[in-house]
């Protein structure tokens, strides 16, 4: 069970990776207060794209606007007009009157006049600015109707982004009196001919009841809201109105008689400033940029509203979550975010962009947003901003980690094969179907000479960092020039040009590598003089053709490489080097042309091949490489003491059963002549030793060498080239070499 549980957590490790840790950032920039002002625009869109309601008839206002300023010539209004008001406005018997002028102070004239519509009138409610009094800029409210007990206050609660999306029902003053709202005073008002009061049915004064509504404290977190002022009783506004406004008559036309009859009976009338240059103008969420401002009284016109809807009819009224359902929301959304995309991350490769992948976490945001929006028709605000950030913020997330785990894949994958493959296999569809095409690829085989004796006398972890270092280098000069390594085959290289990408001068190249490796040999001998180890030398074939190159194995384990006729010969013309040489086929030859340095040429009969070929040695390649090897000068030195020796032949890899006998009469840096009792062929692979008197030379170690030339004049000599030498044995044959120098001036 343990097991298997260990399996299912292995297998969804980025949705447990990706998950906890975006949950957790959407979560902590939501708490820091970040994510509120999209949370706010979000809901301001919701208010926009709701459909809208029928005007509500029971609320109607009467508007001063700028023609009515003009026309009264004087701002504020006085007293005498303001009580002529009110007399035709008690005419047309409405529940309630609201004031939204503030008045506490006389505007003769008819001042005395005004005091006695105010005693006369119990439904007309007047106001006062509450928040503010500490620093004294709250406004009082007009002395008769505050000891009638017919005021509320009309302060409104804006935003940080200065919007208005809160209702106040009533707050505290400074002295701790408890003020109903302007708008709470008018929907009692009119309610009271209902015979419905407001009843509290929480202890702590965090809910009323108000018939058919509830209303529940605003708390400093609810919603998107983080650590907002929460004083007074607050509700979140469920605008029901403000976007196409209130049935309306101007200030003069009332008093000029053009009010029609019953336009107020049964009904709550505001009465406020809509002008422009008085300024008692809002934001709200139908706002756009700085238009579509919303005058005072008509957000509270609105306020009145929503009371009256929510108690009579049972509109709802802006609800919230709790805190640990919301987390819970933001958790979920981000776990849907990472299981969709962690299930298909690898649907159309692990770097294509997968159209399933963006149309299904299209789908499912466009779910969440729609799902947000039909709870705010139904009354509930839920957060959207900050699951769609847990939705695609935990999707980024595993693209971002399958990114990762694919990069450090082409990093290991691309130290068995080079980086071209890699892409080939990873970034096109085919790139991992089993099979091959035809195509035109130059093959380049180069393979070590002297390593073999220097592994023998090391120990293996010196070996393998002297091996490692070659490749290393070599590798590099390969990336250098486009080459794709295929393989390595203990310290040799197979070299692709043409596969599996191909370029007009693959040939070219890949001489070019040729020599460029060849150069790089310094490098490496340089390294390994530190080392106290013998130089290397190593040989290059190369040799071009049409192939079949592509995916080959089965459907567990597969290979990308080339097979065919050309990789055959490539291989067989290496066989053909000795160390610092580069060969190349004729066809080769012909191909690159006149940029190549010839130093030699010579006729082979491949086995398995038909018919003899010529292979060349170069010397460098011009054009826009301009690389050449230096001409070694070989300079023999006669032995007056021959030295004898003993060799074996060597068929391949495997030893001859024969020991011959030979002397070397001539001596080089890197090679010798012999003379020996039977004839060789050239290209004949040698293993050689140092004979004293009729024994073998104990302790000294085996000299391995190619027969590169034969003698026409003097029958069974032959040159030769040292291919592996023992340091020992090459101190011998230098000391004896000098000596004779020293003896033939």
């Amino acid at each position: 069970m343990w097991a298997t549980l260990r399996k299912q957590l292995w297998q969804w490790r980025g949705v447990f990776i990706a998950a906890p840790t975006v949950a957790g950032i959407v979560i902590g920039l939501r708490w820091a207060g970040w994510l509120q002002e999209l949370e706010l625009a979000a809901l301001d869109q919701f208010f926009r794209w709701r459909p809208p309601e029928a005007v509500d008839s029971r609320i109607v206002i009467v508007e001063i606007d700028e023609q009515d300023i003009q026309k009264l010539g004087n701002w504020p209004p006085s007293d005498q007009m303001l009580a002529q008001l009110l007399n035709i406005l008690k005419q047309q018997q409405p529940r309630a009157i609201g004031l939204d002028l503030y008045r506490d102070l006389p505007v003769e004239p008819g001042h005395q006049e005004l005091v006695e519509v105010f005693k006369s009138t119990p439904n007309l409610i007047g106001i006062r600015k509450v928040a503010g009094d500490a620093e004294g800029t709250a406004v009082n409210p007009p002395p008769v109707l505050n000891e009638l007990g017919q005021i509320g206050a009309n302060d409104l609660v804006v935003d940080s982004d200065g919007k208005v999306r809160r209702s106040l029902l009533s707050l505290g003053t400074p002295s701790g009196e408890i003020i109903p709202s302007f708008s709470t005073m008018l929907a009692l008002t009119y309610l009271e001919a209902e015979g419905i009061t407001l009843e509290e049915i929480d202890a702590d004064g965090n809910q009323y009841q108000l018939d058919k509504a509830i209303f529940t404290r605003l708390n400093q977190h609810d919603g998107g809201y983080v650590r907002t002022d929460a004083g007074g009783f607050q509700i979140i506004s469920n605008f029901r109105n403000l976007g196409q406004g209130f049935q309306s008559i101007s200030f003069t036309d009332v008093l000029e008689g053009k009010i029609p009859k019953d336009w107020g009976r049964d009904r709550v009338i505001l009465i406020g400033i809509t002008g422009e240059s008085v300024a008692d103008n809002f934001f709200t969420p139908f706002s756009r940029g700085l238009v579509n401002q919303a005058a005072g009284v008509e957000i509270h016109a609105d306020i009145v509203s929503q009371m009256l809807s929510a108690a009579l009819e049972g509109r709802p009224l802006i609800q919230v979550w709790s805190e640990p359902w919301e987390i819970l929301w933001i958790v979920a959304w981000t776990v849907v975010g990472a299981i969709l995309t962690w299930g298909q991350r690898y649907r159309g490769g692990v770097t294509a962009r997968s159209p399933v992948k963006v149309v299904s976490l299209i789908f499912v945001g466009g779910g969440l947003v729609g799902g947000c929006y039909w709870a705010f028709l139904q009354g509930w605000w839920i957060p959207v901003v900050p699951p769609i950030l847990g939705l695609t913020g935990s999707a980024i997330a595993i693209i971002g980690y399958v990114a990762y785990n694919a990069d450090q894949m082409r990093r290991i994958f691309g130290r068995y094969v080079t980086d071209a493959v890699v892409a080939n296999l990873l970034e096109t569809p085919q790139g991992l179907q089993l099979g091959g095409e035809n195509r035109q690829v130059t093959v380049l085989f180069s393979d070590l000479r002297g390593f073999s004796a220097i592994s023998e006398r090391v120990s293996p972890e010196m070996g393998v960092k002297v091996i490692n270092h070659y490749l290393q280098v070599m590798t590099d000069v390969v990336d250098q020039y486009q080459g794709v390594i295929n393989e390595f085959m203990g310290d040799g290289i197979l070299v692709m040009f043409g596969a599996p990408i191909e370029r007009e001068d693959d040939s070219q190249r890949a001489i070019a590598c040729g020599i460029a490796m060849q150069l790089a040999m310094a490098e490496i001998n340089q390294y390994n003089n530190t080392l106290n180890l013998p130089p290397l030398e190593m040989g290059i074939g190369i040799h071009g053709g049409e192939v079949l190159a592509g995916n080959i194995g089965s459907q567990k384990r597969a290979k990308y490489t080339v097979m065919g006729s050309p990789v055959n010969l490539a291989s067989r013309i290496e066989s053909y080097t000795v160390g610092g040489q580069v060969l190349i086929s004729q066809d080769l030859l012909k191909q690159v042309g006149s940029i190549l340095r010839v130093d030699g040429e010579l006729h082979v009969h491949p086995k398995g091949f038909a018919e003899p070929i010529t292979v060349y040695e170069i010397g460098g390649i011009g054009g826009t490489f301009n690389l050449f090897l230096p001409k070694p000068a070989i300079d023999f030195v006669v032995l007056k003491n021959k030295i004898p020796i003993q060799y074996i032949v060597l068929t391949g890899k495997h030893l001859g059963q024969e020991f011959c006998q030979g002397t070397i009469v001539k001596l080089s840096a890197n090679g010798a002549e012999i003379h020996t009792e039977q004839p060789l062929e050239l290209l004949t692979n040698l293993k050689i030793n140092l004979v004293m008197g009729t024994e073998k030379a104990k302790g000294l170690g085996d000299i391995y060498a190619k027969v590169v030339e034969t003698s026409v004049d003097s029958p069974n000599h032959f040159g030769i080239r040292f291919t592996g030498i023992p340091p020992e044995i090459a101190a011998v044959l230098s000391y004896l070499g000098l000596a004779a120098q020293d003896r033939n001036p």
